[in-house]
């Protein structure tokens, strides 16, 4: 059964959606964005520890592949 919110009921969530947006205005407000070439010198970082992680990854899985490999080798 369907029970119809009063206007006190209407309001009072009205005025929690408002205040709610309203803190978040303020503290986007406080926010403090980098500047441009902190951005590109940061996403430099990021990229350039990916490239050195997967190297690393890559040496890994090559040595772990060719270990496998010569160990089903001298069980056969």
């Amino acid at each position: 059964m369907a029970v119809a919110k009063t206007d006190k009921e209407k309001d009072q969530n009205e005025n929690s959606l408002l205040r709610t947006l309203r803190e978040v205005r303020s503290e986007m407000k406080k926010v403090v964005w980098p500047t441009r070439e902190e951005t590109i010198r940061l996403t430099v970082v990021v990229i350039a520890l990916s490239a050195i992680i997967s190297l690393l990854l890559f040496t890994a899985d090559s040595i772990f592949q060719y270990l496998i490999l010569t160990l089903q080798n001298a069980v056969q």
